[in-house]
């Protein structure tokens, strides 16, 4: 039977397959492309009228090894390895660089130390080597790390190519098909997962959450807790310049204000701790905070313009930790959350992919990510967390 046959289940018209996928982001992109790849008959779900229009049509889209913990490096590196090889994601290595203050050095020393073991071509920097990268004030600056192999691609083009390949291998996207209800029209251990959307009644025993910022209200559809909501993301654009210089991504670590090339533009952004919910548009008045951040350590920056109607918004998908939730829901066979990445999606959303597929297949992922599991929660605050976060 194909992915979109009809079949019958309490009266209800359902097109039955092996694998739903909710969300046409990068991330469901590549579960749905690998899951295709393995055999499995699948069928994506994407609430919007086309794929990648929200997180990952939004990213500010880059790309690093550089973290603190083993297993976000781990899956960025595998990620770089696809990327590398693809042509739509048009990868640029320019490089990311961390300045770092001396409260911070000590801890981020250790990152440094953690991807150097991984394998990762990982710089460390005194304050003037990496003001000779990018102009800044650097007498508060302990030192700095540097990785040329870090740099920016196309999110979009790269979650179009994993549909493409999925589609290819016989998986069916549905659009505008919002969550509606989800139940499990099976049994207890043998889950039959129906999701009801505008587009029809779909049915699977195996679902994959990789809804993003709508991971958590996708799970309470379900009555299942999936500890991950949106916090809205602003990203600011100068106005062309003459200058023909081209910056990596930087980092301001003590203050997390980060900015990059952008073509003959710079963009640029802070988080606010406080923008949660689906707040919508682009919050002006937090300008007047993020630019005199930027302008303390990167005095140039009052040479530049702001260009409104180049800038954008987009949500982040953040949990408690900031650590994505990868793998199956204890008490809900069959379900499977990959989600929560916290601004880091796009970087490891090719290995999170085949992670995904091989645990669907009851098979052990080519990177430890237990982790990452949803259970982590069930004992309080987490041990450990990424701390390189931007």
């Amino acid at each position: 039977m194909s992915a979109n046959a009809p079949g019958q289940a309490a009266g209800i018209d359902v097109a039955r397959s092996d694998a739903i996928v909710v969300g046409a982001g990068i991330v469901g992109a590549a579960c749905a492309r690998r899951l295709a790849e393995a055999g499995l008959r699948v069928t994506v779900l994407e609430r919007e009228a086309a794929p990648a229009t929200h997180s990952t049509g939004r990213s500010a889209a880059g790309i690093r090894v550089q973290f603190s913990e083993a297993v976000n490096v781990l899956l960025s590196a595998a990620s770089l390895d696809e990327y590398r090889a693809m042509p739509e994601a048009a990868y640029r290595p320019v490089g990311y660089l961390f300045f770092v203050p001396p409260a911070l050095w000590p801890a981020h020393l250790e990152g440094y130390e953690l991807q150097r073991s991984l394998g990762m071509p990982v710089e460390r920097l005194t304050p003037e080597q990496a003001a000779r990268i990018v102009p800044a004030r650097i007498d508060d600056i302990a030192g700095a790390t540097w990785c040329p192999a870090d740099g920016v691609l196309d999110p979009h083009g790269i979650a179009m190519a994993f549909l493409a390949e999925a589609r290819r291998l016989g998986a069916a996207v549905r659009l505008n098909a919002p969550a509606q209800a989800i139940a499990n029209a099976g049994s207890p251990a043998a889950a039959r997962w129906q999701v009801r959307t505008p587009a029809g009644t779909f049915e699977a025993p195996v679902l994959v959450n990789c809804a993003g910022a709508w991971s958590g209200e996708v799970g309470r559809l379900a009555g299942l807790e999936v500890p991950v909501g949106p916090a809205r993301r602003i990203v600011f654009a100068t106005g062309p310049r003459v200058e023909p210089r081209v910056f990596p991504l930087t980092v301001d670590a003590g203050t997390g204000f980060w900015f990059r090339s952008e073509g003959q533009r710079l963009i640029f952004g802070l988080s606010n701790p406080e923008d949660t919910g689906f707040e919508e548009g682009i919050d002006w008045p937090w300008l007047e905070t993020a630019y005199p951040v930027g302008l303390e350590r990167f005095p140039w920056f009052e040479t530049l313009d702001l260009d409104r109607k180049a800038s954008w918004w987009g949500y982040y998908e953040v949990t408690p930790d900031h650590q994505p939730v990868v793998g199956p829901m204890p008490g809900a066979p069959g379900w499977f959350n990959a989600c929560g990445f916290s601004g880091h999606g796009v970087q490891q959303a090719a290995a999170i992919g085949r992670v995904v597929a091989a645990q669907v297949r009851g098979q052990q992922p080519f990177v430890d990510v237990s982790s990452l599991s949803i259970e982590r929660f069930a004992a309080g605050a987490p041990a450990k967390r990424e701390s390189l976060i931007v």
